[in-house]
């Protein structure tokens, strides 16, 4: 047992790898990235377009989640197609999903990682649509 910043016990034994993986899909982009990529496979400037964002800052979040095991390039030429490596992330998005309308979306309200205003990114639903 450890004690964590906010002087909570934690039991992290076993968990690096559990945090790793939320932690790579707790930025807002990177979320935002996987949501479009469930819907096929997009190349960076793809992904530029449609999320509004700077090459640099598309590249990388993408790096990162390619390097958490999460995205799979496919290079053709001179350009890399990336996807999702695992359709389970989508699985955990829904129920991350279930998990929030059960709480009522509590969860914004935490006074360490709440948000006053979420950014807006798009739902599971509507990546299927």
């Amino acid at each position: 047992m450890t004690m964590n910043r906010d002087g909570c016990c934690a039991d992290t034994e076993g968990l690096d790898p559990a945090v790793a993986l939320f932690h790579s899909l707790s930025d807002a982009t990177r979320l935002a990235i996987v949501r479009r990529l469930a819907g096929g496979e997009a190349r960076v400037s793809d992904l530029m377009t449609g999320l509004d964002l700077a090459q640099s800052t598309v590249s990388a979040h993408v790096a990162c989640l390619r390097d958490c095991g999460l995205v799979v390039g496919r290079p053709q030429g001179r350009q890399v197609f990336y996807s999702l490596a695992r359709p389970e992330l989508m699985d955990l998005l829904a129920s991350a999903e279930t998990l929030l309308a059960a709480t009522g979306n509590a969860v914004a309200l935490c006074p360490n990682y709440g948000t006053d205003s979420a950014p807006a990114v798009m739902t599971t639903t509507e990546v299927r649509a």
